[in-house]
């Protein structure tokens, strides 16, 4: 449950023909450290590009446990069905595949955290992908829970 399928070196890498060679026709995209810099409001250049290739490709949901207010500027700026706080791991993600219409197994779930992103995706039977924190500056809490991800930043069966 807290290994995921895939891990990238980065969501730049998540292409809408990576995605497609896996059977996925839907994305569930996390937002603080994945799609923008913890804290931000505003997303790189070339996130914003990718997120804009990738829409027009398929469907993204932005599912997020940020404060509903940042959310709701950030989700607005991106023009994205999604909702915060989604209370990862436990709930949110089948309020998301519900909105993409699509079966868990034909949707990628991603995001930079295990115990939120990858656990709350495994549940739902997504295929799950991990990609590198965009930042180390972080709440407290989620500094300390990275140290006890180590273990699982790797794909599931430990292939790298």
């Amino acid at each position: 449950m807290l290994f995921p399928r895939a891990v990238l070196p980065s969501l730049l890498h998540l292409t809408p023909e990576w995605l497609r060679a896996r059977g996925l026709k839907g994305v569930i995209l996390d937002l603080d450290n994945t799609l923008l810099p913890y804290g931000e409001e505003e997303i790189p250049s070339d996130h914003r590009t990718w997120l804009e290739g990738l829409k027009a490709e398929m469907p993204v949901y932005l599912l997020s446990n940020a404060l509903p207010e940042r959310f709701a500027r950030v989700q607005k700026a991106l023009g994205l069905p999604g909702h915060a706080p989604a209370l990862k791991p436990w709930l949110g993600f089948r309020k998301a595949l519900r909105a993409l219409e699509l079966p868990p197994s034909q949707v990628a779930v991603v995001g930079d955290q295990i115990f939120t992103d990858v656990l709350g995706g495994n549940l739902v039977g997504a295929y799950t992908v991990l990609v590198p924190p965009l930042r180390e500056r972080e709440f407290f809490y989620t500094r300390f829970i990275r140290m006890l991800e180590t273990p699982f930043r790797k794909p599931r069966g430990g292939l790298g």
